[in-house]
C-alpha cells in the first residue's frame, strides 16, 4: 500500500516510516506542508498522514486544498491538538480519520488499513446534486429549483454543477477557467463574469433570495442559506 506521511518532526517520522515499511506498505515522507501538498497532488496514494501543525503550509489547509481539488485519497490526522473540538474540526475539513498524540503504532496501523479499506469500496456514481431547494440531475441533464424547470445552456450547466459541487465553498476565478472551460490562462475577456451573470438570471431571478453570491475579491460562492 502506498502511504504518504506528512511530519516535520523527525522523531515520529522515522519511527511511523520505520514501522509502516517493517509493515510491509510502501512509504513516502514530506517534512513540509507545501512539499506535501506537492505529493500528494503528483503522486497517488492509497492513504495519507497528515500532521496539523507543519511549516510553510498547514494540515488543514493541505486537506481542504485536496478536497476541493476532488481528490478523495482517504486521510488520517496524526497530531498532538487531541481536545474534542480540534478533532471534530479536522473531521469538517475533510479528514476521515483523527488520532492525537502520543499514540501506539498498532492503533495506527489498523486505522491506516481500515481507511484503505473504505476507499477502496466502490462507491455509486451521484447522479443528482442538490443544494437547498436547487436541484441539478447528472443524467437527465434536468435542472430545478422550488420545482421550477430551468432550461440552461451547455455551458451554463457546467458551470453550475461546478459551483454545486462545491456549494458553501469560494470558488476563484482560475477555478472556474481551469474546471469548466479548461483554459490554463487568463483569458483578455471578462469571460467568467459574463457567464455567471448570465446564470444567475436564471438561477436567482425571481426566487426569495440568491444563490450565486460574489466573494469580493475573491470569486463566486453557491450557497442555499
Amino acid at each position: 500500500m502506498r502511504i504518504l506521511l506528512i511530519e516535520d518532526d523527525k522523531d515520529h517520522a522515522r519511527f511511523i516510516l520505520a514501522g509502516l515499511k517493517e509493515s510491509g506498505h510502501n512509504p513516502d515522507h514530506a517534512a513540509d506542508g507545501r512539499e506535501g501538498l506537492f505529493l500528494a497532488t503528483e503522486e497517488k496514494y492509497d492513504v495519507m498522514i497528515v500532521d496539523r501543525m507543519l511549516p510553510k503550509l498547514d494540515g488543514l489547509s493541505i486537506i481542504q486544498a485536496l478536497r476541493t481539488a476532488g481528490n478523495r485519497t482517504p486521510v488520517l490526522i496524526l497530531s498532538s491538538l487531541g481536545r474534542v473540538e480540534e478533532r471534530i474540526k479536522g473531521l469538517r475539513f475533510g479528514a476521515d480519520d483523527y488520532l492525537a498524540k502520543p499514540f501506539e503504532f498498532g492503533e495506527l496501523l489498523a486505522r491506516i488499513e481500515a481507511l484503505a479499506r473504505r476507499g477502496n469500496t466502490p462507491q455509486a456514481e451521484q447522479t443528482c446534486l442538490a443544494a437547498g431547494e436547487l436541484e441539478l440531475n447528472l443524467l437527465t441533464r434536468v435542472v430545478k429549483r422550488a420545482d421550477r424547470v430551468i432550461d440552461l445552456q451547455n455551458r451554463e450547466f457546467q458551470l453550475l454543477e461546478f459551483l454545486m459541487r462545491r456549494q458553501g465553498q469560494v470558488v476563484t476565478r482560475t477555478m472556474l477557467l481551469e474546471g469548466v472551460w479548461d483554459f490554463h490562462f487568463i483569458p483578455n475577456t471578462n469571460l467568467i463574469d459574463a457567464q455567471i451573470s448570465k446564470l444567475r438570471q436564471k438561477i436567482d431571478k425571481g426566487f426569495a433570495y440568491p444563490m450565486i453570491k460574489t466573494v469580493k475579491g475573491s470569486g463566486y460562492r453557491l450557497s442555499a442559506d
